[in-house]
């Protein structure tokens, strides 16, 4: 992988992330009151699934 995708890739990823504060500033100011009140394994875990799933979309990428 050069240097190129690694930067389009991450270009994509905040496109992605930045997508639901500018779309629905309210739902996303609610959902993140909701995270706050996780616990940490609770959000340890939702880490965990999170990189998994990626893991395997990059797998199944290449």
């Amino acid at each position: 992988m050069d240097s190129v995708n690694l930067l389009a890739a991450l270009a994509l990823v905040l496109v992605i992330e930045g997508l639901l504060p500018f779309l629905s500033p309210g739902g996303w100011r609610r959902l993140f009151a909701q995270l706050l009140q996780l616990q940490d394994g609770q959000i340890r875990f939702f880490g965990l699934c999170t990189v998994l799933a990626g893991l395997v979309l990059l797998w199944l990428a290449t």
